[in-house]
């Protein structure tokens, strides 16, 4: 079940002296997680903060929080996960969050063998990789491009793939 909100980052730190906080993206990045005008310190949505205003500083987001103002205020949410929530997003078809791919059953798109769980997704640049762990706990990995990845079902929770020879078996 794909969940309402999403883990978008982590409060690392103050910056200057008006109680604006550094926050390390954990999504797509600190450009992205700047559009949000609301976001939620608990996985639930029960606790909303307004963001008055932010700006990106290398990687990462300094943001000004309503009723944030000072540095001790600002000190108090140090540590503290940022959730977004996924009915404030617009994302293209095809785009995937990592949050919703982690943990879904992998088949074989053809003969339906189960070749594991998905567990991780890596950002290598040209395209994502996937980790898929197999239950004897061997990690495999797959490019997250079409040809490999035939459909994704989520309501269902299974990931289906045509892999490329050789990641699965011990053929060169």
């Amino acid at each position: 079940m794909q969940k309402q909100y999403l883990e978008a980052g982590r409060i690392i730190g103050t910056h200057g002296v008006h109680g604006e906080l550094r926050i390390e993206p954990w999504c797509d990045s600190a450009e992205f997680l700047k559009k949000f005008h609301t976001l939620y310190l608990d996985a639930k949505g029960d606790v909303p903060v307004t963001v008055l205003s932010s700006h990106v500083q290398k990687n990462q987001l300094i943001a000004a929080l309503d009723g944030v103002d000072t540095v001790e205020k600002a000190d108090v949410y140090r540590g503290k996960v940022l959730y977004l929530n996924r009915a404030d997003v617009k994302i293209p078809k095809g785009i995937y969050f990592v949050d919703d791919l982690i943990g879904l059953s992998v088949y074989d798109a053809d003969t339906f063998v189960y070749y594991g769980t998905l567990t991780d997704v890596m950002q290598t640049g040209a395209n994502d990789v996937y980790q898929i762990t197999s239950i004897d706990k061997k990690n495999y990995l797959i490019p997250a491009v079409a040809p490999v990845v035939s459909r994704i079902d989520f309501e269902k929770e299974k990931m289906f793939i045509r892999p490329i020879k050789g990641i699965f078996d011990d053929e060169n």
